[in-house]
């Protein structure tokens, strides 16, 4: 369970993400708040009613934290998602306190000497390394819910990218679902929406993640090296592993030397013009110098005079 200093530590994050407007971000942290956070009465009803002088120090703790009131505003809150999440920490939060009450309460009848209520159990979170077969890792049989954003087809992105970073990986089921959060929603605002280049980017970061002889690129993104906003901008030379570069270079190296053929085996075009005397006397040939999915070069060697 959080201290008053963690929770108003949490506050001000989360006032700094609504400061920014990062939805994503605004999200995540109410989320958190919500697993970690176990209210009492009195953090609730900061702002709308004094603290009893019985409770010292530890009420007007939790009530500069003003993580109640913060919460109350974010359920009026544009976003349908941010309001939503809020709605369900407040929700959770009064049932809370009056558990809370209903304990003080029975104890109070039941001897004459009050005494303080029992705090409420910490809700469940999954912080504990994975200690399945991580090859055969996927959210669903994770537990995870990855509806996150209202929107099917991010949060099935949401899943893609959780599936990518949890192969061959024991991290925390929470910390791999942190990360794919925060890719998925770089990956959303760096391609503008749900755009056909934001569905081809989160499938090749999928792909390169699941590469076995490419594990540095997913410990890369859970250590925090490899920030979300720098994964989903890079290229795909970038995503390989250094060995997958290296035997690139080789092959290209050795396909430039064998595009090195004789002028007899190479063939004549009529559409291919020189650039210098204009007339169309060119001998070409072509070869692949670069990996399977790139185009051929074209290799021309003019042969007219000016």
């Amino acid at each position: 369970m959080m201290d008053a200093r963690e929770v108003a530590n949490r506050v001000k994050a989360l006032q700094g993400s609504i400061a920014k407007s990062e939805p994503a971000d605004i999200i995540s942290q109410i989320e958190t708040m919500k697993k970690e956070v176990v209210p009492t009465e009195e953090m609730l009803r900061v702002g709308h009613h004094p603290f009893p002088p019985a409770w010292p120090s530890f009420s007007v703790h939790f009530q500069t934290t003003k993580a109640g009131l913060l919460m109350g505003k974010l359920r009026q809150n544009a976003n349908k998602d941010i309001a939503r999440a809020a709605t369900e920490v407040v929700v959770k939060w009064k049932k809370c306190v009056e558990q809370e009450k209903a304990a003080k309460k029975g104890k109070a009848s039941a001897s004459p000497v009050p005494k303080p209520a029992s705090p409420a159990p910490k809700p469940a979170g999954n912080k504990k390394k994975f200690e399945g077969d991580p090859e055969k890792r996927k959210f669903q049989d994770d537990g995870v819910d990855v509806k996150r954003t209202g929107s099917p087809t991010r949060d099935n992105c949401i899943g893609l990218i959780y599936n990518g970073l949890a192969y061959r990986s024991t991290e925390p089921v929470d910390s791999v679902l942190q990360r794919a959060i925060e890719v998925e929603h770089a990956a959303f605002k760096a391609f503008h929406g749900e755009s056909k280049e934001y569905k081809e980017k989160i499938r090749s970061l999928f792909q390169n993640l699941k590469v076995k002889s490419n594990a540095d690129l997913g410990k890369g993104v859970m250590s925090g090296e490899i920030i979300a906003e720098k994964f989903v901008r890079m290229s795909s030379q970038e995503l390989m592993s250094a060995e997958m570069r290296k035997q690139n270079a080789l092959l290209e190296e050795e396909n430039m030397k064998k595009a090195q053929i004789p002028i007899a085996e190479k063939s004549m075009s009529e559409s291919l013009e020189c650039g210098k005397c204009k007339k169309r006397m060119v001998a070409y040939s072509q070869a692949q110098t670069r990996s399977a999915d790139e185009p051929m070069t074209t290799f021309c060697e003019y042969l007219a005079t000016a």
